[in-house]
């Protein structure tokens, strides 16, 4: 039911500036917390960002360092991730997550989408 399209990704240079859009489309949007999720070749999945349902509360993954922003646009249906001062560590495929419950950075459930891929490299 619920149907998620991630964009944005692309290839950038260290230091430089990104921003990811999340669209849900299928149920309503107000109905679910939204959430960023990254892997990266040969690591696990890692919690990069969640918002509450009406964007009050937002959450970050710990090694972030204050460079990432999520936010959303219900009047859009859509979440965004403004990634600043790219690092090649950040380099990974960009997962969007929605749940009616508030979404769980260990074991995350809901919907996802379908990546979107952000390389940062010289």
């Amino acid at each position: 039911q619920v149907q998620l399209v991630e964009s944005g990704g692309g290839l950038v240079q260290p230091g430089s500036s990104l921003t990811l859009s999340c669209v849900l489309s299928g149920a309503t949007f107000t109905s679910y917390s939204m959430g960023w999720f990254r892997q990266a070749p040969g690591r696990a999945r890692e919690f990069v960002a969640a918002i509450s349902w009406g964007g009050g509360n937002t959450w970050y993954g710990d090694l972030l360092k204050g460079r990432f922003t999520i936010s959303r646009d219900n009047a859009k249906n859509t979440a965004t991730l403004v990634m600043n001062n790219l690092k090649e560590e950040d380099t990974a495929v960009y997962y969007c997550n929605a749940d009616r419950q508030m979404v769980k950075a260990g074991q995350p459930g809901g919907s996802w989408g379908q990546g979107t891929q952000v390389t940062v490299a010289s």
